[in-house]
């Protein structure tokens, strides 16, 4: 991962890289994504292999975050330091429950979540579930 971060930020210093796509660069944990990239505004992690989020840095610029296809059960408030997240896609992972959900919350900005292919999602009454959850939501799953 980190020499892909590297290739991807193509000379710029981490604190001018806006938009990071790092999909399908095989790891199980989040390695050489740091701190410094504080302008961060797009992140994209698809088909990675994420089984956690353990070690997601403070990114407080950003807005779209995208985890879909990983192994990701839980660890959703580590998400917390990216105050201004207003879309993020957990389709196709491990998310079994609303308590894995409850983190999100805190998200005031929160518009777009995207679950599709989650366990979570065949549990009853699962919309107004998450709507009700996660009052800034406005698209669930599309």
């Amino acid at each position: 991962m980190e020499k892909r971060i590297e290739l991807e930020m193509r000379g710029l210093k981490p604190d001018k890289v806006v938009e990071l796509n790092l999909d399908n660069c095989r790891s199980t944990s989040i390695v050489g994504l740091t701190d410094e990239f504080i302008n961060l505004e797009t992140l994209s992690l698809i088909n990675v292999g994420l089984t956690s989020l353990k070690g997601f840095p403070k990114l407080p610029n950003l807005r779209k975050l995208e985890l879909s296809d990983n192994r990701i059960s839980g660890g959703l408030n580590l998400l917390h330091a990216s105050p201004k997240l207003t879309h993020l896609n957990l389709s196709g992972n491990k998310i079994k429950d609303l308590d894995t959900l409850e983190p999100l919350k805190e998200f005031k900005n929160l518009k777009n979540l995207d679950l599709f292919n989650n366990e979570a999602t065949s549990m009853d009454n699962y919309r107004e579930k998450v709507f009700n959850l996660i009052p800034s939501l406005k698209y669930l799953d599309g």
